[in-house]
């Protein structure tokens, strides 16, 4: 079985809570199986914390990672979900969406203690959840006589013998 055929993904959410210079960064971590699913998350989200400043995220989907998207959410550019989205790729998660909330604690971070925080929190929020890897492959169900002994099964991408 080759490494394309594994993919990491989350099994159980988690959260975490990072102050850094007063700011509140709260990371949640989801498995979402669509842009759909991943939209109708980001809404709840930020439905839950209307009152923060800003509701970064970033996803990935696909056993390849295939679809890959962020949002800063109003942060400069770059320094909140794109350094979600490396978090997320550095460590192999497919179909997979962190969302971090920063509620403003009145201190400038700048650019660099922006990155540093939204990566923070988001490693933390991952390394706390329940992550497993899912083989690609196919179900089968064979009915077959009991004096049969071999089988041969061709597919364009697979071939089996049983």
């Amino acid at each position: 079985m080759s490494k394309k055929d594994v993919y990491k993904t989350v099994k159980k959410q988690s959260q975490s809570l990072l102050i850094e210079k007063k700011s509140k960064f709260i990371a949640h971590i989801f498995n979402v199986e669509s842009e759909q699913q991943a939209a109708a998350i980001i809404a709840e989200v930020k439905k839950k914390y209307w009152d923060a400043r800003h509701n970064c995220y970033a996803y990935i989907l696909g056993n390849k990672g295939e679809i890959q998207r962020f949002s800063d959410d109003g942060e400069p550019s770059g320094t909140a979900g794109k350094p979600i989205l490396e978090v997320l790729s550095g460590n192999e998660c497919s179909n997979c969406l962190c969302i971090v909330t920063r509620y403003f604690g009145g201190v400038l971070l700048g650019t660099g203690g922006l990155i540093r925080a939204y990566t923070s929190a988001s490693k933390e929020a991952l390394d706390d959840c329940l992550t497993g890897e899912l083989v690609e492959g196919v179900h089968a169900y064979l009915d077959a006589d009991y004096n049969l002994s071999l089988i041969h099964i061709s597919e364009p991408t697979r071939q089996a013998e049983i």
